[in-house]
């Protein structure tokens, strides 16, 4: 075998269909786009979602629901990641700014505090809202909950 008798295997290379070359290769004339109308026209494209003039799905389908545009969405962290922060960085409070610096909160985020897993260090923190039952292992575990 050499790189110059190299082919590909029978069958699996098609050529492609040459159209608009003249009436004896049976595609010239409309060049296969059929008779008048928008699709025979260059620089046709249909509109997105348009169903050939049927009624598109995003009209046959009712709007329904509600948005509240006072919603408050907080990024929840819970104290396992809180615990796992005061064993690598050994630190004894935790603010806003720490949980950003670790990539645990964006800069404009508004952070609650969970309460899956176990707090086993002492640690006063900083949030805008706490769970009841992270609030209660904080304190147990000899910590300050501080709300923002």
């Amino acid at each position: 075998m050499k790189l110059n008798t190299l082919t590909p295997a029978k069958g699996s290379v098609k050529s492609k269909k040459r159209i608009g070359r003249g009436q004896g290769s049976g595609k010239g004339g409309t060049s296969t786009r059929g008779h008048k109308g928008a699709k025979s026209r260059s620089g046709y494209s249909k509109k997105i979602g348009f169903e050939g003039g049927q009624m598109p799905l995003q009209r046959r389908v009712p709007k329904f629901g509600f948005t509240n545009p006072n919603k408050v969405e907080f990024k929840a962290i819970n104290l396992d990641a809180i615990q796992a922060l005061v064993d690598s960085a050994s630190v004894d409070t935790i603010n806003l700014s720490d949980l950003i610096s670790h990539g645990l909160a964006g800069k404009n985020d508004k952070v609650k505090i969970l309460g899956r897993g176990e707090l086993k260090s002492k640690v006063d923190v900083e949030a805008h809202a706490f769970s009841s039952s992270a609030a209660k292992a904080i304190e147990a575990a000899g910590g300050k909950v501080t709300q923002l």
